[in-house]
């Protein structure tokens, strides 16, 4: 389906949603499908944007395709290497105060998508999620 390289900025996720917006509509996704899929694309772009580059500069490619009835998203960026997988789900039974900071956006796109896997290969961060979709009758 393609792909786009922008800046890791924050100020940039708008075109990142407009791109696999496009394209998981294009695919068919339902309203709600599409929404999970904008939630997680936000969750992934901002913490990449955030947390990625510590010296505030650095890009991120975002690739989209689609796989046998999957919607694929692939997150590639060349930052600090780290997998979001790797950190324990937060314990949502205790309350906000109670729970440890941090851990609950990756929480919700294993959530909200039905696919999330994680590789660090050659320098680079790679985040892939994946969503099964219908198409809307």
């Amino acid at each position: 389906m393609g792909k786009i390289t922008v800046p890791a900025q924050t100020d940039r996720l708008e075109e990142v949603l407009d791109f696999t917006g496009s394209a998981a509509r294009s695919m068919g996704l339902n309203a709600k499908q599409l929404n999970n899929v904008n939630i997680a694309v936000e969750e992934v772009f901002v913490n990449i944007s955030s947390y990625a580059y510590p010296s505030g500069e650095g890009e991120v490619t975002v690739a989209v395709s689609a796989d046998s009835g999957k919607l694929v998203i692939e997150f590639v960026d060349s930052g600090t290497p780290f997998d979001p997988l790797t950190k324990a789900d937060p314990d949502t039974t205790l309350s906000a105060d109670e729970r440890e900071i941090g851990g609950l956006g990756i929480f919700m796109v294993k959530k909200l998508m039905d696919n999330v896997s994680y590789k660090f290969d050659n320098g680079e961060n790679i985040l892939t999620i994946e969503k099964i979709y219908e198409h809307e009758s």
